[in-house]
């Protein structure tokens, strides 16, 4: 087991530049099954996650060569879709919840894809009714099994059907998992209330360069016109929104100044709007962020003078991934902010740890919290603290920075889950933190 050891209180000066996308990486390496010609793949993130996925890919009989940093190559000439039931797959894809994006192109592919109950966060319930009523919409036929959570989909023609379909809500991963199975199904399938997340338009680009027929690309309607087979294309991931945003929360925590190269800044959405409106400065230079040091930043306040509320929504609106950050961030500006965090119920319950590090939270309930900034004028302090999920991990670590004392941080695979390299990132910037083996 690994912990992070944190001496917090120090100011941070220097350069981070963002991973690529995590969340566009789970769809862009699912959708190389698609086809039996090459993808190369830029800008990858060397992550946990994305190497299990990576790792999933090899033991189904993807070859897959690394071609430098970031740049991988995949060819899936030759899947063998009777290892899906075997243990060791199982097993890894039981601790993936990106996994259960390789259904879609399996299930086009191959006409059928075998499973089990995905893993991730535990965060709250993360249903994936979207994607199993919209693979049956696409006339697959699927046997679950409740007692176990393994489950077996067939298209009873060897192919899939496209169809007219409304998505219950606008899921990310469930959009994806149905655009990349539109793709070589029979006629054309139309998605309404379709995610739109630049994630997604990546994706959608991607299929586009492999001669998939898209149309509504960046908006809630998508029209698929399904064909026989794919091409072999190059594709450039974006960078992570989401680690663009801790890095912000991490300079304001700080009171450091950082410079945030090739943030993809045209991709950010309300992100820095966002955190301006808890009074940081962030200054857009070209496609940098620059992020001023800065002692004191005051939470805006609404025009009649009541209480900001932040809250989550989906694309454009704020991405749910933050909320950690920001109430963290939170925690050491000054004024009075209700952070609504509307799509997981758990995913406030680290604030815990922040009260025992002297922060002013009032849980309202499991999707509302009141934060009492207290302007730095009681900072907190090094607690030993658990990292429950990726978010709340890396909230805590920019709170532990910033605390005074020492910290540890356990559990910290969550951590690297999605964070590539943080800690020696960090360390380059002047932080002390150190990885121990326990």
């Amino acid at each position: 087991m690994e912990f992070f050891e944190v001496e917090g209180g120090l100011a941070l000066r220097g350069e981070l530049q963002p991973q690529g996308a995590k969340n566009e990486a789970l769809q862009v390496v699912s959708a190389v099954l698609l086809t039996d010609q090459p993808v190369t793949l830029h800008n990858l993130p060397n992550i946990l996650d994305v190497n299990r996925l990576i790792e999933l890919l090899e033991m189904l009989g993807v070859e897959v060569d690394h071609l430098g940093p970031g740049t991988v190559r995949f060819q899936a000439r030759n899947i063998d879709l009777e290892r899906l039931v075997e243990e060791p797959t199982q097993k890894l894809i039981a601790g993936l919840r990106g996994s259960v994006m390789i259904l879609g192109p399996l299930l086009a592919r191959y006409g059928r894809a075998y499973a089990r109950q995905p893993g991730g966060d535990k965060i709250g319930r993360r249903r994936l009714d979207v994607h199993f009523q919209g693979f049956q919409m696409l006339g697959a036929e699927l046997d679950f099994n409740p007692l176990n959570g393994k489950f077996q989909l067939y298209a009873p023609e060897g192919r899939l059907q496209g169809t007219y379909m409304l998505l219950e809500e606008a899921s990310v991963t469930g959009t994806a998992n149905l655009v990349m199975a539109a793709c070589l199904a029979k006629g054309t399938t139309t998605l309404f209330n379709a995610a739109c997340e630049p994630y997604v338009q990546q994706l959608c680009r991607l299929l586009t360069a492999m001669g998939a027929r898209i149309q509504g690309i960046g908006s809630n309607l998508l029209t698929i016109e399904g064909m026989e087979a794919l091409n072999g294309a190059e594709h450039t991931l974006l960078a992570d929104m989401i680690e663009v945003g801790s890095f912000i929360g991490l300079a304001a925590m700080t009171q450091s100044e950082i410079r945030i190269k090739n943030a993809d800044t045209a991709h950010l959405g309300l992100i820095p709007y966002t955190f301006r409106r808890l009074g940081i400065e962030i200054v857009e230079e070209g496609n940098d962020l620059l992020v001023p040091a800065q002692e004191i930043c005051e939470i805006e306040t609404n025009l009649d003078g009541s209480i900001l509320t932040l809250a989550d929504h989906t694309w454009p609106g704020l991405t749910p991934d933050l909320i950690s950050v920001l109430l963290t961030v939170a925690t050491q500006c000054k004024g009075t902010v209700l952070v609504h965090q509307k799509m997981f119920e758990s995913r406030l319950f680290f604030t815990d740890k922040l009260i025992e590090m002297g922060a002013q939270i009032i849980l309202c309930d499991p999707h509302r919290a009141t934060v009492i900034g207290l302007a730095r004028r009681f900072p907190l302090r090094g607690i030993h603290m658990t990292s429950p999920d990726i978010r709340a991990g890396v909230a805590l670590l920019i709170a532990a920075l910033s605390a005074q004392g020492t910290s540890r941080i356990f559990n910290i695979e969550q951590i690297d889950r999605g964070y590539q390299r943080i800690d020696q990132r960090l360390a380059a910037l002047g932080a002390r933190i150190t990885r121990v083996q326990s």
